[in-house]
């Protein structure tokens, strides 16, 4: 009897925030076994680095504010890859489903016959509030979460910010920003409509790698910050009572917190 072909299938690994400790034993599992595999730019090299050595690499680098390789033309490697019998990995940084695009994918490489597994990665919002030892809830002070983008899709007017701020002010919501640096100005403007100009932050850049840093302030002042701490993209921005105590930290002149922080 001849055999029955075995059906293409593409794996979506979410990689993590950048540090490969925070990967889960499956993703490691995944990236290892594979024979090609679809990097993000966030990914890190140490990540990479799990892979074989016999593997094939094709970066498809995805960064907000930078050239990025058309999300179709990574589509249709996924799709050919997969039909030519290799074992293919999308890795992701953070998690697939959360601003990575994910469920794009998914869509699409169904309608090609293509079967889907998704391997879940510790998404740089909750990694990033995590290595502050801050949560994203707490039973008195925050009753949620909201994860948002700050980087709208081409022709899409983006989110409301004010109407955002009102819900989180009265709901008592922890705001999670990613891709929020370039449409600063914007946002801290909406947020003002709905929420006290002394609402505690945080700014935290390259969260989890070597390099990270951050820096506390208020939403008053989120601009402000970033320009003289000169913090930049990748950057999560988050927002809420839950960043109480670390506020009033880095207002101490005596016990200033400092500016850099290894996860």
């Amino acid at each position: 009897m001849t055999a029955a072909p075995l059906t293409p299938c593409v794996t979506l690994v979410g990689a993590g925030p950048g540090d490969p400790e925070l990967l889960t034993l499956k993703a490691v599992k995944a990236i290892q076994t594979a024979t090609v595999l679809l990097v993000d730019d966030l990914v890190s090299d140490d990540i990479t680095a799990l892979a074989s050595a016999t593997a094939r690499i094709i970066h498809v680098g995805k960064r907000g504010g930078c050239q990025s390789t058309p999300q179709a033309f990574i589509e249709k490697l996924m799709v050919q890859a997969a039909r030519e019998g290799e074992r293919v990995v999308r890795l992701k940084g953070g998690d697939p489903f959360i601003f990575g695009r994910g469920g794009e994918e998914v869509e699409h490489l169904q309608a090609q016959g293509v079967a889907v597994q998704v391997i879940n990665g510790i998404t740089a919002g909750l990694a990033g509030v995590t290595s502050l030892g801050v949560p994203l809830t707490h039973r008195d002070h925050a009753h949620g979460v909201v994860f948002v983008t700050g980087h709208a899709k081409p022709g899409d007017q983006g989110t409301d910010w004010a109407l955002l701020a009102q819900a989180a002010h009265q709901a008592r919501l922890t705001l999670v920003i990613y891709m929020g640096v370039r449409s600063a100005g914007t946002i801290q403007a909406g947020l003002l409509q709905g929420l006290p100009a002394d609402t505690p932050l945080a700014i935290i850049e390259h969260v989890s790698l070597p390099q990270q840093r951050h820096a506390i302030s208020q939403l008053g002042h989120l601009v402000d910050t970033l320009q003289t701490q000169q913090l930049g993209s990748p950057s999560v921005i988050v927002l809420g009572d839950v960043l109480k105590g670390l506020a009033a930290l880095a207002q101490r002149p005596a016990q200033p917190l400092p500016l850099s922080v290894r996860a």
